[in-house]
């Protein structure tokens, strides 16, 4: 007669797979520092060409001036170097904080493209450029235009923006930086004790030291 045990044999664990391996998880990661990156680097490059011209009237003659990002307004190149410190701290931390990092890496964005817009119109700095050159304050320019670098400027805030929405929703399943340093708490296997060779001096000096007795 047979018996059956009711001892339940224990069953293998399926291994989870971790967050970050998985493809969505990759292809988020890889979009967010590409759109962040180019984001930061155009709207820096944007930001330091030529906005506006005009001219100004100088005596019997006029003056042509010219007014580049970083005359008009410096918030959006302020705003994409704070982007890229966002975007690097982002992989430094993790859980709540990464989400405050990943919502100021939006908010940049959306900062840079919003003053490049605004800023798009502006002719207060070629006044002030008009005023310093004649010396007359109320001096003003004529024939002025407009570029469209402040529209490039805006797009490469947007970037910068998408990549913070990426970072909102999928941040946390990209890993940090420091992960793969970190302990696991699992104590390493210690190396082996070498065998005292009392045909080498300084293992006999070593055990001296040690308080050991080397004739043994």
């Amino acid at each position: 007669m047979e018996y059956v045990s009711a001892v339940p044999v224990p069953q293998p664990r399926a291994r989870a797979v971790a967050a970050p391996d998985a493809p969505g998880s990759r292809r988020s990661l890889a979009s967010g520092l590409l759109l962040g990156a180019a984001g930061a680097t155009v709207v820096l490059l944007a930001s330091g060409q030529t906005w506006a011209r005009g001219e100004a009237a100088v005596g019997g003659g006029t003056l042509p001036l010219s007014a580049d990002g970083q005359d008009v307004t410096g918030v959006p190149a302020a705003l994409a170097i704070v982007a890229l410190a966002a975007l690097v701290a982002v992989f430094a931390v993790r859980g709540a904080s990464r989400t405050v990092v990943a919502a100021l890496l939006a908010l940049s964005g959306l900062g840079a493209g919003l003053s490049a817009c605004l800023g798009a119109s502006d002719s207060a700095a070629l006044d002030e450029k008009a005023a310093g050159t004649t010396g007359d304050t109320s001096a003003t320019i004529d024939a002025l235009a407009h570029t469209a670098w402040p529209y490039v400027t805006a797009a490469g805030g947007l970037l910068i923006l998408l990549a913070g929405l990426l970072a909102l929703r999928y941040g946390k399943l990209w890993p940090t930086m420091s992960g793969r340093y970190e302990r696991d708490g699992t104590p390493r296997p210690r190396k082996a004790a070498r065998a005292m060779d009392p045909d080498r001096p300084e293992d006999l000096w070593k055990a001296l030291d040690r308080g050991e007795d080397p004739t043994r």
